[in-house]
């Protein structure tokens, strides 16, 4: 199937790697025209090179609201118009304990990966609004943002105000033909994985390569995420096929969290028969 996204035009942060570049390929794919922000330049260079003038690479830092803004801006300057917004640029954050974490980390945390959404929502609902058009805002959450012990105190914490974001924002835009959610990858090889374990850049792709093979058998599915599972998911919730899906987080996490107590039930009923049986 081609062209689920014909004459739409998209933001993408993180567009540069990972799920993010995933994704930008496959709109571009599906006929969409795309302003891809990022930070890694080369790369973002790179990914326009690759799709032409279908398009657009403007560095971005979230971090920065003006940056988020001039996203849209040049969106609707090159291509007239936004109607989808996927905030899902990110990094691991500060990765300390909750007895070590400080103000300053946490700040920067919450700042890079849910601050961010919460601006994507403001200027994309804006220019939505402006065009009279309705539109979906797409932001990438985690199994983190589902259940603790998956990751880092920040990053938890920040993945879960994502999940917040969305319904807020869902009570508040879908009367005005605006939709709102997320998607909350699971183990994914991207960029995030190798920098998580102090892995050099060079050697990414090998670790990742590594990464997989490990955790393959630790997955209900039997294999790791690729960032193209993630964009596919993605598409549908950008597309005109989810037209009447709003405020959903939806796991794309190969069933890690649908069996996350399966552990504890296989071991419960393995007590039951040594009981029995002694």
């Amino acid at each position: 199937m081609g062209g689920r996204l014909d004459g739409k035009v998209a933001v993408i942060t993180g567009g540069a790697s990972g799920i993010g570049r995933a994704t930008a390929e496959l709109f571009v794919a599906e006929g969409a025209k795309v302003v891809a922000g990022d930070i890694s330049d080369d790369l973002g260079a790179e990914l326009a090179d690759s799709c032409g003038d279908s398009l657009t690479y403007q560095h971005a830092d979230i971090t920065v609201e003006a940056d988020i803004e001039a996203l849209v801006a040049t969106a609707v300057d090159r291509y007239g118009k936004l109607d989808v917004m996927f905030n899902n640029a990110g990094a691991g954050g500060d990765p300390a304990s909750i007895q070590d974490i400080t103000q300053e980390g946490a700040d920067r945390t919450l700042r890079l990966l849910a601050t961010s959404v919460i601006l994507g929502h403001r200027y994309a609902a804006r220019q939505f609004v402006r065009q009279g058009t309705g539109g979906s805002i797409v932001s990438t959450s985690s199994v983190a943002g589902l259940q603790g012990g998956q990751s880092s105190l920040g990053y938890t914490a920040a993945k879960h105000a994502v999940v917040g974001i969305v319904r807020e924002a869902t009570a508040q835009l879908a009367p005005l033909g605006i939709r709102s959610n997320a998607v909350a990858p699971g183990i994914t090889m991207t960029a995030i994985m190798g920098g998580s374990f102090g892995i050099p850049r060079e050697r990414d792709d090998e670790f990742k390569t590594f990464l997989a093979r490990a955790l393959a058998d630790k997955q209900p599915i039997g294999r790791v995420g690729q960032p193209g599972d993630v964009a596919n998911a993605v598409l549908f919730l950008a597309s005109d096929e989810s037209e009447w899906i709003t405020g959903v987080v939806l796991p794309v996490d190969g069933g890690q969290t649908a069996i996350s107590m399966g552990g504890w039930l296989a071991a419960a009923a393995q007590a039951g028969e040594d009981f029995l049986s002694a």
